[in-house]
Parts: structure tokens; C-alpha cells; sequence
């Protein structure tokens, strides 16, 4: 089978511009996580010493997060990224992370990534960043357990949330979600005061719980 072909339909001055304004912001900010500027600015005034935290994906953010908090429980898939972003984090020194390989990829989560939230307390979390695998299933899985006032991050969101966003593969308002369950997320997060972020290449949403 075939795979269809690329569309460069997104590549307009727009797009070129934003573009080239993330691979400089990219380039001068190494150590940042891949959200979007606004977004990591957010965080950073936002965090404090004493937050506990679980994100889906790790890697820059990891480190970064792991800087700011108490604690950080990170979770990934892919054991390449895994074994790279242990190393980083044992030539600094960084303690603080509960790091963890869950592989297995498929329609549903047969390895119980996004059941790692089960883990947790009911409204024991402070943030948590949802940047990897079966991204629906997580942030439905985490909403009990962040904190009143807790911050709940979801990366490239314009992917999976409708929006009037102009970044490539956006969802339109008119798409509605990308799935049942990322719709009944938007259902209970409704009351949620909602921050949508965006550098014109990807977007990142942040939800805080009132």
C-alpha cells in the first residue's frame, strides 16, 4: 500500500515566517521544552519548588520541569528516548524523577501508559503535561488527581481540540475533537479557565482547575 502524498498546502509566508521565528527561539533556548514560547513563560512564573508533577513524553521538558519542582514522575514509550533522556538526567545529577518506560503502542493502551495516573492521589497533583502517547486517554486520566488550582498542559492540542488556530493540521471549529473521548474531556474541563497558546507551527493549551 501506498502512503498518500504530503501536502505542503500549510506553507504559506505565514507559516514560513512562524517557522523560522521557532528554529531561532529553538536554537537560542537549547534547554527549553518544545511547547510554545508563551506557554513555557507561563510555566515558569507559574511553578513552584514545592509542586509535584507527571508528564506523558519526556525529554527536554523533563529536565526543565525537574529544575523547578520537588518532584516529577515522567513517562515514555519509545525506549530510545527513554535510555537518552536517563542518561541527561543522571550526568546532571537530577534526583527527583520518577522516570518511566511503558512500552506499547496501539488503537487502545494495552501497556497501561495513561493508567500511571492511577498511581496518584485524588487532587495530588500540580501540573501535568500531556505530550506523548494516546493523549486523550491521559488527560482524561489525570483530572481527578490535579489539585483545585492545578495546571493541566497538552501539547500540538490544535491537533486534537477544535480551535481557530492556523497551525498546519488544525481542527476547525467545525471538525468538532479529534475523538469521542477528547470530546467528553472538553465536556468536564468546561469550566476550566483555558489559556490556548500558539507559535504558528504547533499549540499548546493550558487549563487551570478552579
Amino acid at each position: 500500500m501506498t502512503s498518500s502524498p504530503r501536502s505542503f498546502r500549510h506553507w504559506t509566508l505565514r507559516y514560513l515566517i512562524d517557522r523560522t521565528r521557532d528554529r531561532w527561539y529553538q536554537s537560542t533556548h537549547p534547554n527549553d521544552p518544545w511547547l510554545t514560547p508563551i506557554s513555557i513563560k507561563f510555566l515558569d512564573a507559574w511553578l513552584k519548588p514545592i509542586d509535584r508533577g507527571l508528564e506523558f513524553g519526556s525529554g527536554r521538558s523533563t529536565l526543565w520541569f525537574a529544575r523547578r519542582v520537588t518532584a516529577l514522575t515522567s513517562v515514555e514509550h519509545a525506549p530510545v528516548w527513554f535510555e537518552r533522556t536517563r542518561r541527561v538526567l543522571a550526568a546532571q545529577g537530577i534526583s527527583n524523577v520518577d522516570h518511566r518506560l511503558i512500552t506499547g503502542r496501539g488503537s487502545e493502551d494495552p501497556a497501561g501508559y495513561a493508567s500511571v495516573a492511577d498511581n496518584f492521589a485524588e487532587e495530588s497533583l500540580d501540573f501535568v503535561l500531556v505530550d506523548g502517547i494516546y493523549r486523550d486517554s491521559c488527560a482524561m486520566a489525570t483530572l481527578s488527581k490535579l489539585r483545585p488550582g492545578g495546571l493541566l498542559v497538552i501539547d500540538d492540542a490544535h491537533r486534537y481540540l477544535p480551535s481557530r488556530s492556523i497551525a498546519p493540521y488544525a481542527r476547525g471549529l467545525a471538525q468538532g475533537p479529534a475523538t469521542p473521548l477528547w470530546a467528553t474531556f472538553l465536556a468536564d474541563v468546561h469550566t476550566w479557565h483555558c489559556l490556548w497558546t500558539s507559535k504558528g507551527v504547533s499549540d499548546t493549551v493550558l487549563y487551570i482547575k478552579p
